[in-house]
């Protein structure tokens, strides 16, 4: 038990909430249906208190009115890196709240129970602030709820104000549904107060050494309800628009005027040292937003979401997917490789265009639990967008970023239904990542690349997405490439086999490897995978 909260207590904090928020980042998103139900709450509070994390972890240079206490410079430093990647509405307001309870600590010399009271007093006012129009039912009356309880503690032991706190915003989370008729329709809690209720059981096992006890959230969203156009991701405005804003206070209460007159949902956190602020608000003319950002002082780091590109849940959500149910789904094209992955019992998708087709896909399988492998950057950002959709019919997509097919082929040969849903995801993972890839094929245009300028007809090896390797014959750049992925270690090699890849060349390849590097297996399929003849993986 914990009498103060020093600067090593805060660390440990920031990191066991994080590991908290990951482990329930789904369930996070498949509550999000307030303001706007596009499932990525979870997600957002996942990657600002990431950035919080990863300020404590560099311990920057002292920053302007930087706490005198060490305890007060790793709050600072958690407000500040929570301030610079806050995303989404729920990630700027918590990171205000970091802000709020930083400024209330920084200058205490012994942090214990009422500073503690007076910290999370000092939070919910500041996240009151940051927003606009305030809605009770969110965040915000979560915070509230757990500084009430620990002013009325009354006491100076640090665990017994922050059990308070704690065991009161659980208590007030489950209330949000009375206050908010979204999620009263809806059949769940604040996605953001469920956040903010996770963060403060982490301060309590910090402190007390114990995990506080809770029931498991039941109940999901079917789909956004009609009769209220603000609560509607596809009514009123179009765009999300959040950036990061270097501007001094005065233009920036301006600004507030500005935007609120363009749109919602406007939250704009500042860290009150430097001058930096993070805006985020909802509008249909994205131009003024930006414009607004420019006569205040400078925007960067800016990042425009339509909300009409997400994937729309489905009007009738279907039955429910079965809880004991797992699936994989797999993008890739070849027969090959779609035998490959068919027979590791995934399914197996050879052309999407859309998160909406991926979306089919995964709810097709009937599973509670889905792991979508996408084996391409721009297929990756659909299946993110079809993870935050599926959420809201209360399936939990994890998607693993695979980049090639051989990768997918080492994450499903790790794949364990024995395990939890979300180990068995990370063990999928770090096979992946431990997999490097290659890809060899012919250039149909000249080019520069990194590995010099190249013409039509010459032969490309790429290794992780880059040029490696300029060739004329095919084979001597294909054994050439395992050469020099191979300099980097591995213990195993797979050639998949391209539809148009010259007879024997597979065959070359691997009596190449078996002589050069007696220690290596080699793995050979016949892939079928277009215009690349051969792709390989090392492990």
């Amino acid at each position: 038990m914990l009498d103060t909260l020093d600067a090593a207590a805060v660390r440990r904090w920031c990191a066991g909430g994080l590991v908290a928020l990951k482990r329930h980042q789904g369930e996070i998103d498949h509550l999000n249906v307030y303001p706007v139900p596009d499932g990525d709450t979870g997600t957002n509070l996942v990657l600002t208190l990431t950035s919080a994390q990863q300020a404590l972890a560099m311990e920057l240079d002292p920053l302007p009115e930087d706490g005198p206490t060490p305890h007060g410079r790793a709050l600072r430093l958690m407000a500040r890196g929570a301030l610079l990647g806050a995303r989404g509405n729920s990630g700027v307001i918590l990171a205000q709240i970091l802000r709020g309870f930083a400024d209330a600590l920084a200058a205490v010399p012994v942090v214990r129970g009422r500073a503690l009271a007076a910290a999370l007093r000092a939070a919910a006012s500041a996240a009151y602030a940051a927003v606009a129009a305030p809605v009770e039912g969110t965040l915000l009356s979560v915070a509230t709820a757990a500084a009430r309880a620990a002013e009325r503690a009354g006491r100076d032991e640090l665990g017994t104000v922050a059990r308070a706190a704690a065991d009161e915003a659980a208590q007030a989370l489950g209330r949000t549904p009375q206050q908010l008729p979204a999620l009263a329709r809806a059949r769940v809690v604040d996605a953001g107060g469920r956040g903010l209720c996770l963060l403060l059981d982490a301060l309590v096992e910090v402190v007390t050494g114990e995990r506080p006890a809770r029931p498991e959230l039941t109940g999901r969203s079917s789909h956004p309800p009609a009769d209220d156009a603000r609560e509607s991701r596809w009514s009123t405005y179009a765009y999300e628009v959040q950036y990061l804003l270097d501007a001094e206070p005065a233009a920036v209460a301006r600004l507030r005027e500005e935007l609120g007159a363009l749109g919602d949902s406007l939250a704009v956190v500042g860290d009150g040292a430097v001058g930096t602020w993070n805006v985020h608000v909802h509008v249909d003319d994205v131009g003024a937003a930006i414009e607004a950002g420019v006569v205040a002082g400078r925007p960067h780091r800016i990042v425009v979401t339509r909300f009409a590109d997400l994937p729309r849940p489905p009007a009738s959500p279907g039955p429910d997917p079965a809880p004991d149910r797992r699936a994989a789904v797999v993008v890739a094209t070849g027969v090959g490789i779609v035998e490959l992955c068919t027979a590791a019992e995934a399914t197996v998708l050879e052309d999407i265009s859309s998160a909406d087709e991926l979306l089919t896909a995964v709810r097709a399988t009937g599973a509670a639990h889905v792991v979508v492998l996408p084996n391409d950057p721009d297929t990756q950002a659909m299946a993110n967008d079809a993870a935050r959709a599926a959420s809201l019919l209360g399936v939990k997509v994890s998607v693993v970023p695979t980049r090639s097919p051989v990768q997918a082929l080492a994450a499903l040969a790790v794949r364990d239904p024995g395990r939890r849903f979300e180990d068995d995801v990370i063990a999928m993972a770090e096979a992946a990542g431990a997999c490097r890839y290659a890809e060899v094929c012919r250039a149909s245009r000249a080019a520069l690349t990194v590995a010099g300028p190249c013409r039509p007809g010459d032969v490309l090896a790429l290794v992780d997405g880059e040029v490696h390797l300029i060739g004329v014959d095919l084979l001597d750049t294909c054994t050439a490439v395992v050469d020099r992925m191979l300099g980097g270690g591995g213990e195993l090699v797979t050639l998949l086999v391209g539809a148009d890849a010259p007879a024997g060349l597979t065959e070359a390849v691997r009596e190449h490897v078996v002589h050069s590097w007696p220690f290596v297996e080699v793995q050979v399929y016949q892939g079928g995978q277009p215009h690349h003849p051969l792709l390989v993986g090392v492990e």
